[in-house]
């Protein structure tokens, strides 16, 4: 059985769909190549929109590397 590969626009969507608290933990938690190193105050400063796209970049990025 062979599993779907994750397609760009579903990451994006997931992404999309999150509350502010959820991209942050997921920015927190991170587990790719890469390390983010962001602290709790700048994440905090940061608009949601911002945040969005810090954690978009990293998750396409990661599943850029994993094809």
């Amino acid at each position: 059985m062979t599993t779907m590969p994750i397609r760009p626009d579903d990451v994006a969507s997931t992404v999309a769909a999150m509350s502010r608290e959820e991209v942050q933990k997921e920015i927190m938690h991170f587990n790719g190549r890469f390390k983010l190193d962001f602290t709790p105050e700048y994440l905090k400063a940061q608009t949601l929109e911002r945040l969005r796209h810090i954690l978009l970049a990293a998750k396409l990025q990661q599943l850029q590397n994993n094809n």
